[in-house]
């Protein structure tokens, strides 16, 4: 019998990576399907690999202790209700594509490329001015590690970056920390905004019509967390209106995002397929490692997830 079990479509990959990296002896069974998985299964207590497919097989392996998920969001085993295991999440690994990321974008909508692009291609002239992102403020839900990273990255362009989270303690990047409590505040006082929070009950739809209103005209808003932060008929609102300048969606509530959703058409608004951060075998692989070694000699495991708090 292996000792884990891998559960992810690159659970091939996860293997290979694992053997290179453990100094250890650590068995795995790769099975790059939640099927695959089931069929193999042979008692281990330990799984690894996207939270999505182990919440499908989860209810029919009793004997599981302990899952790694491979993403930074484990929302789908959240919603299981089970308990009796121990959860752990990825975290340190997401920040810096995250940050690329977000700051690609930024420069895109200060810099107008897209609308360069539809100039040059009708042989127009445009001299419309660029903006630029030294001196403005970077609004950033979620003060964690993401968070911290994108404050980082943004303050080399001269941003300076204003936080929002639950508690609204100070965070060593941020300007200032506002508490959830706060949020119209907190609005007010960005020229951009994104979001890196995760979906849990208190995240649900914070950005609703009014929310959104709160923001300066032209503001950019970019969502790499969780889609439940927003209310996504009231953000169409707002860029059909012309009042937001632009959004770029990374996460949505159906994925792939359904051929009629009328967010494909929506004026102002960039659509990508949750690629702002991959799990690649390279980040994740010596988190599961470490944590396995942890495992084994009964030793507190690292980024332990909260059910209650859902992160």
């Amino acid at each position: 019998m292996s000792d884990c079990l891998i559960v992810t479509t690159v659970a091939r990959e996860f293997a290979e990576e694992i053997e290179r990296l453990a100094d250890f002896p650590i068995r795995v069974r790769a099975c790059t399907s939640a099927q695959e998985a089931l069929a193999a299964y042979a008692g281990e207590t330990v799984l690894f690999g996207s939270p999505g497919m182990i919440a499908e097989i989860l209810p029919r392996l009793p004997r599981v202790r302990w899952v790694q998920s491979s993403w930074a969001g484990v929302t789908p085993l959240i919603e299981l209700g089970r308990r009796d295991y121990v959860l752990t999440g990825v975290r340190d690994v997401f920040g810096p594509q995250m940050s690329e990321y977000v700051i690609g974008y930024l420069l895109a909508h200060e810099l107008r490329i897209l609308r360069r692009v539809k100039a040059q291609r009708g042989q127009q002239w445009l001299r419309d001015h660029s903006g630029m992102l030294g001196g403005k403020r970077l609004g950033i839900m979620g003060t964690g590690s993401i968070g911290r990273h994108i404050a980082a990255t943004a303050s080399c362009l001269g941003m300076r970056a204003v936080g929002l989270s639950r508690s609204g303690r100070s965070v060593d990047g941020f300007e200032q920390v506002f508490a959830v409590d706060r949020l119209y505040e907190f609005l007010g006082e960005v020229d951009h905004l994104v979001s890196v929070l995760p979906q849990t009950a208190g995240t649900d739809r914070l950005l609703d019509a009014g929310a959104l209103a709160c923001l300066p005209a032209g503001a950019c808003f970019i969502n790499v967390g969780r889609s439940n932060v927003v209310d996504h008929a009231a953000l169409r609102a707002a860029l059909s209106g012309g009042r937001l300048g632009c959004a770029v969606l990374d996460v949505f509530d159906a994925e792939p995002l359904p051929a009629g959703s009328p967010l494909w058409n929506t004026p102002d608004l960039l659509v990508t397929a949750h690629i702002a951060a991959i799990s690649h075998p390279l980040l994740i692989v010596p988190v599961f490692v470490e944590n396995y070694r942890r495992w084994i000699n009964d030793r507190p495991l690292q980024y332990l997830i909260d059910f209650d708090a859902g992160y």
